[in-house]
């Protein structure tokens, strides 16, 4: 494995490690989630050019057009739970309750 694979291959199991062990806001659990995909899209991104794959080359692009969307879909998430419930806080969520 070479460095530049053991890097990108580290930053997104750190994000899944993050995101499975560290529940305490939902902050932290979207922050986890865009470094995962920030890490894929870096990784995608060299493959592609390691590879010289010029009809592969829109790939990277499309990851992280769906990165934003995830994005923008849990900032509006987060804000609809911090105006309902007054906080970011995992625990104290009810999903039984509206």
């Amino acid at each position: 494995m070479t460095p530049i694979h053991f890097a990108f291959s580290s930053a997104f199991l750190l994000g899944l490690a993050g995101l499975a062990f560290n529940r305490a806001h939902l902050l932290s659990a979207l922050l986890c989630l865009e470094g995962m995909l920030l890490s894929l899209f870096i990784a995608l991104s060299v493959w592609t050019l390691q590879l010289n794959a010029m009809n592969f080359s829109i790939a990277p692009m499309v990851l992280l057009t769906f990165s934003a969307c995830e994005a923008s879909a849990g900032l509006a998430l987060l804000i609809a739970t911090a105006r309902t419930h007054g906080t970011d806080r995992l625990k104290s969520f009810n999903l039984l309750q509206c």
